[in-house]
This record gives structure tokens, C-alpha cells and sequence, in this order.
């Protein structure tokens, strides 16, 4: 995966804004600080966070590097406006540990569950997702269990999970195809998506698409209508734009790309897209470096994703991507990104209405640039859109979070 990384790491500097976009009234000035820091209940030589909210429940799951080889993966609930005390999932010495492909928490009706990635093989790109899972009233973790069916040396990852009726719905990228045959050829990525009892049983396992990009990220959401995951595509002549696949009445559409960026990359830029729904509305935001110019987007449907509106341009020229996106109501949306600025990295974020009205851009905190300050999140929780991410200095990583009140955008 990492080969791929490295064709892109240059090519995104190069790119800037299509003209075939909706327009939107965009405040160029960026807005006064109104972040405030929370106490974080990280340690030392933590990042990779993953932030999740289900209106119930907050939380925050990270890793913990201890010595060369030794990975804690811990988690904290969000409470009385602070984060409690960290808790232990589990530690391993043989994890792919990998800055875009980070390990994740969910949690529904008192179930939890988690997963990281550990190695298949001593090959590099050989590792499998390995859930873990505490039912409602189990006070200790069942771990190690796989959710893939294929016990292929491939790739397997970028995981999104998400509460589903009285369990999970999980969908990933999986790499069985990719393995070498006596021909010395190899198949595509695919991706693929299950539902997870809360004690780790998966069902309705099912392939989504053929053929996929390597390393971005995925994302789902659950409509009226039921699940959606979008996640970017790849052709045979390798446009690589954003693509849904739906299930509609109990069968999986046929993939559909959300909007023809036609962005043909021979490398995975591994900036996935995110997703969020209300109902049947659902709002997309995606980094996409079409004709050279790289610029996040973002994009709204009303029919749980059968239609798409015109997509609104939210910002370009020197956008790393790395989005997050929320619902603030039908019709109102938090996206943030990732974007440099006199040398570094800064995370701001702007409220974006359907009809295409943004805030000004908020600048929520100033980044390391680098692969280690990995994918900042964002959740509404209350009155409160709370934020983590990675901080970077000489030697150390530190994971960090603030909040803005929701009526400061």
C-alpha cells in the first residue's frame, strides 16, 4: 500500500478547482479562533484517533507506541463534558500500524466493538482485520477474531463501522483477489460489507465492487432507505472518482460514481471520502485532484443516494484533502479538511448549507503536514462538535482534542 502512497505525495501539490461545480458564497477570510482544548486522555507516543458519536455514546479510541515493537489500543467515553479515564482494548507486538489505515471503536445498545489490523504473514502488505468485541454487560474483550472469510497473505482494511439494527454494519477493503496465481497475475482490490452480531458472528457477507483503489479510505452511512457505502473506484483506464452502492430492499445496487470528477491517477491518492445521513438526506465530502487542480467537495442527496445535487465547491489550491463531514440538519453541513498554510498544515472546517451558503473557513488547529499528523475527526455531540487529531513534534506524537459550541459557525 505504501508504494502506492509515495506516487501521489507529489502529484497533489501540482493540482486546484473545476469550473463544473455548483457555485456557493464562500467568506475567503477565515473566522477568529473559537476552539477551546480539552484535557486529552491520551498518553505519550499516541495518534491514530478515531472519534464516534451515536447520539448515546462518545468516544475515543487511539493507539499507544510503548518501547520498539509494543501497541496499546485504548479508548475513553465522552462524559459530563470531559473524557473519562483511558481503557485497555488490547496490546500486540505484530500490528500493521499504518497512518491512513487506523484502528476504530463502535458502539450500539450497550454492545462495543473494535478492531485492529495485524500481520498475516512477515510480507509487508499481508495483514487481516482482527475485530474484537465486549457485549452489553461483559466486562472483559473477546479478541482476535476475523472478519474476513479468505485466509489469503493480501491486504485487508480501511475499515468503517457503524451502529445497524441491534448490531454493526461493517464494510472494508479486501485484498483476496490481489494475491499472486502461477501466472504471475494479480486481481483488483475489492470492497466488501457484513453485519456483525455483538458477539463477533458476521452475516450477509457480500463483495461490492470488482475493482476499487487501493488505499482510500471508505465510508457508509445508513439511510431510510438502509446502507450506503461510498468509497473511491477505479476504472480500467484508472479514473478514480467517488462511486455508492446501495441496499435497497435487501439487495446491493450496482456501484454509481457520485459525480464524474474523471480523475485518472495511476497511484492511490489514499484520501478517501466521508459520508453522513439524517433520515433519506445524506451529504459527501471528498479531496479530488481532476485536471490538476485539487479541491475538497461536497455534495447532498435527498433520496438516500439514488440522486445527487450539484456538487459544491468547498475549498482548492493548496487542499491536502483528509475531510470529515457531518449533518448539523437536513439541509446544513459540517465539513472540515486539511490545507497548508505558510509551511504547514492547518484543520479548519466551514458550515455549508444545500443551497450552496458557506461560513467563513474556522482554523481548528495547526498541523505537522507530514503522514504522522494522519486524519483528523469530527462528531456532534450535544450543543458541541468535538474534534481529535494527531499533534507532531521532534519526539513525540500526542493525540489532542477541542471543541466549538455548534451556534459559533
Amino acid at each position: 500500500m505504501l508504494r502506492s502512497i509515495k506516487i501521489l505525495v507529489i502529484a497533489i501539490f501540482l493540482l486546484g478547482i473545476s469550473c463544473k461545480e455548483q457555485s456557493s458564497s464562500v467568506v475567503k477570510e477565515e473566522a477568529k479562533d473559537l476552539t477551546t482544548r480539552i484535557v486529552s486522555p491520551a498518553g505519550n507516543q499516541s495518534s491514530l484517533p478515531h472519534l464516534v458519536s451515536n447520539g448515546n455514546k462518545t468516544l475515543l479510541s487511539w493507539v499507544e507506541k510503548e518501547g520498539d515493537s509494543l501497541i496499546k489500543f485504548k479508548y475513553s467515553e465522552w462524559n459530563a463534558n470531559k473524557w473519562q479515564e483511558s481503557q485497555n482494548i488490547l496490546q500486540g507486538t505484530d500490528w500493521f500500524v499504518n497512518w491512513a489505515d487506523y484502528p476504530m471503536i463502535a458502539e450500539n445498545k450497550g454492545n462495543l466493538w473494535s478492531h485492529v489490523l495485524k500481520k498475516s504473514t512477515a510480507g509487508t502488505y499481508s495483514y487481516d482485520v482482527k475485530q474484537n468485541v465486549r457485549p452489553k454487560g461483559k466486562k472483559t474483550w473477546n479478541t482476535n477474531l476475523t472478519l474476513h472469510t479468505d485466509d489469503t497473505p493480501t491486504e485487508h482494511g480501511f475499515v468503517t463501522v457503524i451502529p445497524y439494527k441491534e448490531s454493526f454494519f461493517v464494510t472494508w477493503l479486501d485484498g483476496r483477489n490481489t494475491e499472486e496465481n502461477k501466472a504471475g497475475e494479480r486481481g483488483a482490490m475489492t470492497i466488501r460489507a457484513a453485519e456483525i452480531a455483538a458477539n463477533g458472528t458476521v452475516s450477509s457477507e457480500k463483495e461490492l465492487d470488482a475493482s476499487t483503489c487501493d488505499c482510500c479510505q471508505t465510508t457508509a452511512a445508513i439511510t431510510d432507505n438502509g446502507p450506503v457505502v461510498i468509497y473511491r473506484d477505479r476504472s480500467a483506464d484508472e479514473i478514480r472518482d467517488i462511486s455508492i452502492v446501495r441496499k435497497v430492499e435487501g439487495e446491493w445496487t450496482q456501484p454509481k460514481s457520485i459525480h464524474v470528477d474523471d480523475w485518472k491517477i495511476k497511484g492511490c491518492p489514499v484520501n478517501g471520502p466521508k459520508a453522513a445521513a439524517l433520515e433519506n438526506q445524506l451529504v459527501v465530502a471528498w479531496f479530488t485532484g481532476a485536471q490538476e487542480k485539487p479541491r475538497v467537495q461536497l455534495i447532498f442527496s435527498s433520496d438516500g443516494g439514488e440522486n445527487f445535487d450539484a456538487p459544491i465547491h468547498i475549498a482548492g489550491d493548496e487542499v491536502l484533502g483528509r475531510v470529515d463531514v457531518l449533518l448539523v440538519d437536513k439541509d446544513t453541513a459540517l465539513v472540515s479538511w486539511m490545507e497548508m498554510f505558510d509551511k504547514k498544515a492547518q484543520l479548519k472546517v466551514a458550515r455549508v448549507s444545500r443551497k450552496g451558503v458557506m461560513s467563513k473557513h474556522h482554523v481548528i488547529a495547526t498541523l505537522d503536514a507530514s503522514r504522522k499528523t494522519g486524519f483528523p475527526q469530527m462528531e456532534l455531540v450535544d450543543n458541541k462538535v468535538l474534534f481529535a487529531w494527531t499533534e507532531v513534534s521532534k519526539s513525540d506524537t500526542s493525540v489532542q482534542t477541542a471543541f466549538v459550541a455548534i451556534d459559533q459557525f
